[in-house]
């Protein structure tokens, strides 16, 4: 059984004061609680701050973005090297923001990704169509294009390190539904797919996330589904309340799913 997987996304906010308050509130939260992987992913100027708060806990610490070199001239971004040394342990690569905003490609994608192995980083691989693409019954297609891209030229081993995370753009902070029943559907495609590039064995351990305006509200339909694993969190995860119990609802679910593999 995979354990499930809840990734805070913090983007550009909060100030470093407000960031401490809300890692140490996470920390005593936390505490004896394992069934659940945690991480929170804070803008850079934070991370060794809070690196050393969560040094001695079970809160993971990962970084929003990282170039695919380790040093030049690349005035503004941020190299695999200076966040091993800001004890960052995950990078989210492939935002749909990184994606529209900055105007990223696959390939792009697929470099930072081989990037993150080498330094031995855990990728967290984010995928997902647009409205339109959606409207246009293109989203599979889409979403299992921008897969096979980003996992050009691994190996199966390799393949098996990344989390995947699918974020439906159409569905991120726009009001619009994404069902769990939708979701599953592509997820599922995903963990096809990932089967066909690597085996079966593997594709059953790479665990994919869903992330698109999730809140403590509306997790249960999708953490319902087997194939979904966990959630790739935004504004919900800069709200302690609203965030832990994001989390527990995912520990609901991986005790309810234990319970169906082992009946007393």
């Amino acid at each position: 059984m995979r354990k499930k997987f809840i990734i805070g996304n913090w983007k550009m906010n909060l100030t470093l004061g407000e960031a401490q308050d809300l890692v140490f509130k996470l920390k005593n939260f936390m505490k004896g609680k394992n069934s659940t992987d945690v991480a929170v992913c804070p803008p850079y100027t934070y991370l060794l701050t809070l690196s050393n708060i969560l040094k001695d806990s079970n809160i993971l610490i990962g970084a929003q973005n990282m170039f695919h070199k380790e040093e030049g001239a690349f005035t503004g971004e941020i190299s695999p090297v200076m966040l091993k040394d800001l004890n960052v342990i995950m990078v989210i690569l492939g935002h749909s923001e990184r994606r529209q905003i900055f105007h990223e490609t696959d390939q792009d994608v697929n470099l930072k990704i081989k990037c993150a192995l080498k330094f031995g980083f855990m990728p967290v691989f984010c995928v997902g169509e647009d409205f339109n693409t959606r409207e246009k019954g293109k989203a599979e297609d889409w979403v299992k294009n921008q897969i096979l891209e980003g996992i050009k030229d691994l190996k199966a081993e390799e393949i098996e390190k990344l989390i995947i995370a699918y974020e439906p753009i159409w569905a991120i902070g726009t009001g619009k539904i994404c069902s769990g029943e939708d979701a599953n559907k592509i997820i599922k495609m995903i963990r096809e797919t990932i089967k066909l590039k690597s085996n079966d064995s593997i594709a059953q351990k790479v665990r994919i996330l869903y992330g698109g305006s999730i809140k403590a509200s509306n997790f249960q339909e999708h953490i319902k589904y087997p194939d979904i694993d966990g959630g790739l969190v935004g504004g919900t995860s800069l709200i302690f309340e609203e965030f832990s119990k994001v989390i527990d609802l995912a520990s609901a679910s991986n005790v309810h799913a234990l319970h169906q593999s082992h009946p007393v």
